[in-house]
């Protein structure tokens, strides 16, 4: 039997995380249902947080409401049923998803858009803060802010934690000393003249950057780096990026160097037709992507459409993400800053134009049809 052709009794689709890409999914069978098609999601957030606004909700610009979905509403409006819990394990052989607190679900099709999980932390007792998982990253920032250290640290030079940096700079007020430690180098994917660009808004606001080594250790007064500078600071935001979540190892799922679920231009396991992968958790082995928001969110879309092509006994159409995508990264103070490949501008345009993009792609998760009856 060709792999896109399912058999007549094939109608169970689980989808496993609420991450960007499922809540278009979503969204795609609120406004058009597949008959007969039977969805269950689980999730461990009922309210996940849009990655785009995370440094917003940091800075005090957002309210957390305002960055939130509401999880079980979008579920209720697609027809599916939400179980509120975590994957821990996966027999494909037997297509069952093993749970922490249910039993194992059953499924014909399977989509897991988990996310990714943080890099470990440098070895000591300094108050170092995981950004991930960003869901909860406000609430635990805010409960180590009650004690208002005036010396904070960024670990990490991507897009993120620049953002992060302003962020922080916003929050805890000119007086505060903020420094960025973005490793071996400052926005590696980034042209020299964008980088020279943040450098100078940056070093305007009064963020320092120390470049060249990775943190080594911790210490209640600061972070030691491996080439020996000391970097004195009461708290250290840490995003140095994406890990795959470790229990993916077990599933016999093919995976690439780092652990992430090698899926082909279909969204589908390169190993196991009949499970989908999006976001973070994937890796497409003929398009690889920097691990970001900007390329989940295109993906619910073509899942949507996937799911809807095999359901009909038709092979689904191969989806390429985009080469490059605008990155905007908010100030914390009225501009940000574009990123288009190696181009960079700066400006309040830009901060307009981020707030507008984001507002809207939260707000298209309460635009809903009415809710159907529950099954």
């Amino acid at each position: 039997m060709p792999k896109h052709v399912l058999p007549a009794e094939s109608r169970e689709l689980v989808l496993v995380g609420g991450g960007h890409a499922h809540l278009g999914l979503l969204r795609a069978l609120a406004m058009r249902p597949v008959p007969g098609l039977r969805v269950t999601l689980l999730a461990e957030e009922l309210a996940p947080v849009y990655s785009g606004m995370v440094p917003g909700l940091v800075a005090g610009l957002y309210r957390p409401e305002e960055s939130r979905v509401d999880l079980l509403r979008l579920a209720t409006a697609a027809g599916a049923r939400l179980i509120h819990d975590r994957a821990t394990g996966l027999d494909p052989a037997a297509r069952r998803l093993a749970c922490a607190r249910h039993p194992a679900l059953r499924y014909d099709l399977l989509s897991l858009d988990i996310g990714s999980v943080s890099r470990p932390l440098p070895p000591g007792e300094g108050r170092v803060l995981p950004v991930r998982p960003i869901g909860s990253l406000e609430a635990r920032l805010a409960a180590v802010l009650l004690d208002g250290p005036a010396r904070a640290a960024v670990v990490g030079g991507g897009a993120a934690g620049v953002e992060l940096a302003f962020s922080l700079r916003h929050r805890l007020g000119p007086a505060a000393e903020v420094t960025l430690l973005p490793g071996a180098g400052l926005l590696p994917h980034a042209g020299g003249a964008a980088r020279a660009l943040v450098r100078r808004a940056l070093a305007g606001r009064g963020i320092a950057i120390l470049e060249g080594a990775p943190v080594s250790r911790s210490a209640p007064g600061g972070l030691l780096l491996a080439d020996g500078r000391e970097v004195p600071c009461d708290l250290a935001l840490w995003t140095t990026g994406a890990a795959a979540p470790p229990w993916l190892r077990e599933t016999g799922l093919a995976l690439d160097a780092e652990g992430f679920i090698l899926i082909d231009e279909t969204l589908r396991s390169v190993s196991h037709p009949e499970v989908f992968a999006a976001g973070d958790v994937a890796t497409m082995a003929a398009h690889p992507r920097e691990k970001a928001g900007v390329y989940a969110v295109r993906q619910g879309p073509p899942l949507a459409d996937a799911i809807r092509r095999l359901m009909a006994g038709r092979a689904p159409r191969p989806w390429r993400p985009q080469r490059r995508a605008l990155a905007l990264i908010g100030t914390a103070d009225g501009e940000a800053i574009a990123l288009w490949g190696r181009f960079a501008l700066r400006g309040a345009w830009a901060w307009w134009l981020k707030r507008r993009i984001d507002r809207r792609w939260v707000t298209r998760f309460a635009e809903l049809p009415a809710m159907p009856p529950m099954r």
